[in-house]
């Protein structure tokens, strides 16, 4: 949605979209969430994350291709996903360890904050995904190319906002 862009774009510092979606991914996919996790895998994709390393991240991130400094990012969130009151702060010192200032990690924080409110909508609604709809979103990601403001442009585009 429009808002949910606003939100992750006003505070991303891992700015580069297939971070944002490798993470929306990640966090998606912990929660079981297959319309999420399949959308935001493949707006990843689009964006140059290979599929084999999308595959296989949920299941171990460090053994999944991805650039070094993600995996405790990744770590991180998988944490204060599953089992957010284990945190202690020497999860934080390894992403800052990996060259992650503290800014990056509190947006991937929110990134992830973010997809675990999403993820328990969709769930709760009972959104299902369908090839269609993914066919459609997939179009319309391709189209947009390395826009800083996918979302928006496409709530522009259904006339959402001027």
């Amino acid at each position: 949605s429009a808002t949910m862009e606003a939100i992750v774009a006003r505070t991303l510092s891992l700015s580069v979209t297939y971070e944002r979606e490798l993470m929306a991914a990640y966090v998606s996919g912990l929660n079981a969430c297959s319309f999420c996790h399949d959308s935001h895998k493949m707006i990843a994709e689009i964006h140059g994350i290979p599929e084999e390393t999308l595959r296989n991240v949920v299941g171990n991130p460090g053994e999944s291709g991805l650039q070094p400094r993600l995996v405790p990012v990744l770590a991180y969130l998988r944490k204060l996903t599953l089992t957010p009151s284990k945190l202690v702060d020497a999860d934080a010192r390894a992403v800052f360890s990996a060259g992650v200032t503290e800014q990056a990690l509190y947006d991937a924080i929110t990134v992830c904050a973010l997809f675990n409110f999403m993820n328990r909508i969709v769930e709760g609604c009972g959104v299902q995904a369908n090839q269609a709809n993914l066919a459609a979103s997939r179009a319309r990601h391709k189209e947009s190319g390395e826009s800083a403001t996918p979302y928006k442009d496409f709530a522009r585009k259904i006339g959402i906002t001027p």
